[in-house]
Order: structure tokens, then sequence, then C-alpha cells
């Protein structure tokens, strides 16, 4: 397990990985509308957001134009078929009268001519809407990939102080499943609100045409259906809602499991774990046999509304056509209208609610979108500072919160090719002081100045390609030893990644691996040891070659026989370069050219190795705490 740690100064939030997933789950997985339906969240500015979100279809205008017109043409002959099916039914009936009568056959002709007509409507209407769905898709996917890139690019322009207060698994989420439920979205639900619209309104007219008294009645049955529809929705989605969030805590203490599985099982802690599960499984168990209890009564009521909606047009009906106000075949076409007519309504109420979630995941995306970007480059900057350079620190001053400064007033002056040392107990600052050196933050007092110029008139590109890093976490990708080495320089050659590893005593057990240099790293990089991991991260750092090197604990997961290996090595990396080196091991710090001793934010003593013990001051008291008993 990695050490996660905080930068020095900043409380620690113990929201762990259930505060990171909260919000994700199953119910953000798979199709149809359900799926927005059960998560239950709402926009707090829906116009505002939607707003946003048309200015990204703006582009599309004349393509969602088209589809809408391909979705009125597949609606208007859908809702004509019934009332051609009709036309045949009653066909049928004066053609059997006609021979029962003795006055005629049923004519066969006309019943296949109009059958002909009826399935040429269902498949221009089949293919209107294939064409709908096609288009609709490639722009809802274009809209996808226009928000993950505005996404990727905004991550690149966020300041540090963001990702100090933000989760991972909150980002990760607005990344994927906020932009996947847009995208399905305008994929479904553009199309199907031009649909349902023109639906009802279709429907509505033609059952009107029918028989405007059965329309009254039949509207009645539905309005109630409506009601039972609304009232149970307004019910179930607070349970959703609660549902959704022991959803993400039941996947956040999974999560937490897996990755710390090994501390779980060394400290005995399998029966706490499973205990907590049961806890948030019954929790969630609670809250989905509520909200989908409700749910389930949607159907049966509506159904039975709609049953008895059948019912009292049949008998109606039944009385209209005996006293020939209305056909069989009209009875007919009018109980499929009312068939039809229920599915658009409840397409209408379902569309509203998945709206309303649509607008929920889009703000999550703006908002992220809108979040304040890191201070731009300066419009006129310095040239790039020579690796050569003189680096000075001028009466430093800089706080995560500026009521609580971290370090409160630095002055130290750097001579070009100086190995210097920053040494002192956590807190004090020596991690801060990196990040402001390569700007992750601007310092709210005095100036770090390299080469003659305040680092604030250099571009952070210029800046920070001076510098090479090895921090006491290594990062390393999903990919080739040879690669991860070579993320350093890349476009460095075989050799040159050969010889890098070599200089940090890495080449030998390299090559014991399973395809040697052309091994690939998983995910987390925990198919190799901690200490193999580093001395990846030192070999990239030597193959970059930088004019300044920062080194971060560089040596904290590397055993005591290797860390004598890779310092010569070191010492060769650092000659003739500025060098930073931060360390809680004093014994790798001996022979630096400068040692500053750090201590709440300020630099209390300052020398080499010898002349810092010979003031016998904190340094000294520091060095024996280490070294007890042994000769220093």
């Amino acid at each position: 397990m990695s050490d996660r740690r905080m930068p020095e100064g900043r409380p620690f939030s113990p929201g762990g990985a259930a505060g990171r997933t909260a919000g994700r789950g199953p119910g953000f997985m798979g199709g149809g509308p359900g799926r927005f339906a059960m998560m239950g969240a709402k926009a707090k500015d829906f116009r505002g957001t939607m707003r946003q979100l048309a200015a990204y279809l703006k582009a599309y205008r004349g393509t969602i134009v088209v589809v809408w017109l391909l979705a009125l043409i597949s609606t208007a002959f859908t809702i004509t078929g019934p009332r051609v099916m009709g036309m045949v039914t009653d066909e049928l009936v004066r053609g059997i009268s006609r021979r029962l009568a003795g006055t005629g056959v049923i004519d066969f002709t006309r019943i296949g001519r109009i059958l002909v007509i009826l399935g040429g409507l269902y498949l221009f209407s089949a293919l209107c809407f294939w064409l709908q769905s096609f288009i609709m898709a490639a722009v809802s996917v274009k809209v996808s990939y226009k928000l993950r890139d505005d996404i990727s690019a905004k991550i690149h322009n966020l300041p540090f102080t963001y990702f100090d207060g933000a989760s991972h698994g909150d980002l990760l989420s607005r990344f994927t499943n906020d932009v996947d439920t847009v995208g399905q979205t305008l994929n479904m639900s553009l199309t199907q609100i031009i649909t349902s619209l023109s639906s009802v309104a279709g429907i509505l007219a033609i059952m009107f045409s029918v028989n405007w008294f059965l329309t009254i009645i039949s509207l009645c049955f539905l309005s109630l259906s409506l009601i039972f529809i609304t009232l149970i929705v307004r019910q179930s989605q607070k349970f959703f809602k609660d549902q959704q969030r022991c959803l993400g805590l039941v996947n956040g203490h999974i999560e937490e499991m897996f990755s710390c599985h090994t501390a779980v099982k060394a400290f005995s802690g399998e029966a706490d774990s499973i205990a907590a599960f049961d806890n948030l499984n019954d929790e969630l168990y609670r809250a989905a046999r509520k909200a989908n209890f409700l749910s389930g009564l949607l159907m049966p009521i509506t159904a039975f509304v709609g049953n008895l909606t059948y019912v009292a047009v049949c008998v109606i009906g039944g009385v209209l056509a005996m006293r020939g106000r209305m056909t069989i075949g009209g009875i007919q076409s009018f109980i499929q209208y009312i068939r039809s007519f229920n599915q658009p309504l409840t397409q209408i109420a379902n569309i509203s609610n998945i709206l309303q979630q649509t607008a929920a995941a889009a703000e999550r995306v703006f908002e992220f979108l809108a979040e304040p970007e890191e201070i731009p480059d300066n419009a006129d900057p310095l040239p790039a500072p020579l690796p050569d350079s003189a680096v000075v620190f001028d009466h430093l001053r800089f706080g995560y919160d500026p009521e609580k400064p971290v370090i409160r007033d630095f002055c130290a002056r750097i001579a070009p090719g100086q190995k210097i040392a920053l040494v002192g107990p956590t807190g004090a600052g020596k991690t801060t002081m990196v990040k402001l050196l390569l700007r992750f933050y601007d310092v709210n007092g005095g100036a770090i100045v390299i080469g003659g110029g305040d680092i604030r008139r250099f571009t952070r590109q210029d800046l920070r390609s001076l510098f090479g890093m090895v921090l006491q976490d290594s990062w390393l990708f999903s990919g080739s030893v040879a690669d991860n080495i070579r993320y350093g320089r890349p476009g460095a050659s075989d050799a040159e990644v050969e010889e890098a590893a070599r200089a940090v005593q890495a080449d030998y057990f390299i090559r014991t691996w399973p395809g040697g240099y052309g091994m690939i790293l998983n995910e987390e990089a925990d198919n190799i040891s901690a200490g193999q991991k580093q001395l990846l991260t030192i070999a990239r750092a030597i193959l970059a070659n930088p004019g300044i090197l920062i080194l971060d604990e560089a040596t904290s997961s590397v055993d005591t026989r290797t860390e004598g290996l890779i310092q010569t090595a070191m010492d060769n990396l650092m000659r003739g370069r500025t060098s930073f080196i931060i360390a809680h091991r004093l014994s790798t710090i001996r022979n630096a050219d400068l040692i500053l001793v750090m201590r709440k934010g300020d630099i209390v003593e300052q020398g080499t190795h010898r002349e810092l013990l010979k003031k016998d001051g904190f340094y000294a008291e520091l060095y024996r705490s280490q070294f007890a008993g042994r000769e220093i």
C-alpha cells in the first residue's frame, strides 16, 4: 500500500472510498428510461443547465430538425395504422353481410389493397424510425465526445487546490457516469419528446374524429391513471434517491476492502468488515424494497385503469353500434388508439423525470467546467531559465489557507550546482517548498527567483521543464517497464533506457522479470515491489537529464543495501547540477553542500553536516534521535 499523504499543514478528510464513490453504482448501469428514474437527483437550476446543454447542440441544429421531421413522419404513419385496420374490419363486416343476404361476396381484392397500404405505412414508419435513431445516436456520441474533451482539457487547467479538496471518485463519476447519462438521454429523449407529443396530439385528433363521446369518457379514465402515476412517482423518488446513496456507500465499502485487503487480513479485521457491510447492505435493502414496491404499483394500476377503459368503450361502443352511430371497425380502431394513447402519456411523464436527472448530471459536468482555473501564464513571459541558474527564496510566505501559514519567512540563496538538503520534522513545510518551486501553488508573499527572474514570469511549461522529480509516492502507469522509464524523455532509445536503469542498479532485476524491459506493469504497479517501483522512477529522472533535480524522500522505499548502491549513482547524477533533497533519513544527506533545517515553516539552522553537528542545535537533536547509541 502506498503512503498517501496530504500536504503539510492540510487537514486530512477521512472520507475514504465510500465518500469518493457516493452516488455511483448499479443505478448508473444499463439502459432504458428506468435507469434514469432510479437516480432521484434534481438539478438546482434546470433552465440554466438546459440552456448550457442546448449550446452544445447548437452545432447540430440542422441535423436535429431532420431527426424531428423523421420522428413526425414515423409517428404520423404509425398512428394511421389502426384507422386503416378498422377499414379492413368494416370491409369484412360488409362483405359478410352481403354474402348472408345473397347480394354479393367479400371483396378480398379491396381488402388486399388496404392491407398492402397498411404494410407500406408500417414499413415506411419503421424506416423513418431507424433513420432518426441512427442520426440521433451520432449526435449524442459527438456531444458526449465534446463534453469529455472539455473535461479533459479542464483537468489540466485546474489549480492543485481543486484536487486537494475534490475526491477522485467524484471527478471520475462526472467524467463517466454523468456524461453517459447526458449522452444516452440525448439519444433517447429528444426524439421521444417529439414522438410522444405528436402521438398524443395525433391519436387524440383521430379519436375525436371516430367518436367524440367515447373520447371524453376515455380521457376521464386516463386522467385517473395519470393522477395515480404522479402520486406514486413523487413518493417513490425519495426512496430511489436513498437507494442510490446506499449503493454508493456499499460500493465505497467494497472498494476500500479490496484496495486494503492486506491490512484487513493483517489486523484480523474481517469480522468488522463483514459487520459494516451487513449494516450498509441492510440499509440498501430497506430503501430498495420501498422504492421498488411503489414503482411496482405503476403497471398494475395503469393496467387496471386501462382495462376499465376497454370495458367502458366496449359497452358504450356496442350500444352506439347497435344504434348505427358507430361501426365495428371504428370500435376496434378506437380500442387500439386507447392502448396506443396510454403509452405516450406514460412516456411523457417519464421523460419529465428523465430530463430532471439529465439536468442534474449535466449540471455536475457544467459545475466542474465552471471551476476557477489556475492563474494564466504571464502575457509577456521571460525566456526559459538556464539550467545553471541560481535559485533564490526571497522572504517566502505561504499557506494553503492564508490564515494558517505553513511557510512564514523563508530566505535562502542556492548557487548553481549546489546540493541542498531540506530536513525537519513532519509538517515543517519541506514538501510544500517543492510545490512552490514548481509553481503548483503561488506564494502568498515574497518571491522565488531563478536566474534573476521571478518564476511567475516564466510559462509553467518552461519552468517545469527545468526540473526532474523523484517523489516519495512512486507513480507508474499501466504499460511496459521501458515505457515507464522513457516517460522522462519520450524520444529516448532503448539503449538510453537501459543505461538509466543500470545507473540505479535496476538493470539486473529488470532482466529477471518475464519479458524484461517489455514486461507490462498493471494499473497499480503492484506486480513489483515498492523498492523496485522507486528505482524505476529514479531511472526516469536520470533519463530526463534535468537542469535542477528534486528528490522528495527518493530512497524511502528501498532497503539500506540498495540505498547504498544507488547513492553513488545519485551523486554522479547530481554532480554539477542544482539538487534539492528532502530527506527524513539524515544519513542520506551527509555530503550535501548546504543543509537547510526547517521548523514550523522557517529556516532555524543552515550549514553543512559537520557544521550543524558542532552547533549542537535542532539538527544535532534530530540526528541523535535517529542514531542513538552510534558514533556520529
